[in-house]
């Protein structure tokens, strides 16, 4: 018999797979905040991995997963702006977090050069009239 016997590739490739479809969720920003939901749709993707700037809501600023002071934000955030090619960050901030603590991150980002700045939530909230679309 000279035939190749697929069955055990395929099972492989299966197995992978779903290890593949499991672990991908798993490998966004890993800090749990709480995001306010709203009806805005998402934005598109792009080619280069966003910088994320969450705020928890203890207050504390992190870059992607890395706590930073407040005081050392602004030089951080120009240290990374030099080195990517593109100004876009999204902006996590739990629903607990006082407004004003989210627009002072907001003018941190502004003075260290990322102009493009997109505030991440949850889909499914409330809508602002009243048929809910």
């Amino acid at each position: 018999m000279a035939e190749i016997n697929v069955t055990p590739f395929v099972d492989v490739m299966l197995v992978l797979l779903i290890i593949f479809m499991v672990a991908a969720p798993l490998m966004t920003v890993g800090v749990p905040v709480e995001l306010p939901k709203t009806a805005a749709n998402a934005l598109p993707g792009e080619h280069e991995e966003p910088l994320a700037v969450t705020i928890t809501a203890e207050g504390v600023v992190m870059i992607q997963t890395t706590e930073v002071p407040r005081d050392e934000l602004i030089n951080r955030l120009r240290a990374i702006a030099t080195e990517r090619e593109g100004d876009r960050v999204f902006l996590r901030a739990d629903g607990a977090v006082p407004y004003e603590q989210v627009v002072q991150v907001m003018g941190a980002l502004n003075r260290a050069g990322f102009s493009n700045i997109g505030l991440v939530t949850d889909t499914g909230g409330p809508a602002l009239n009243a048929t809910g679309n």
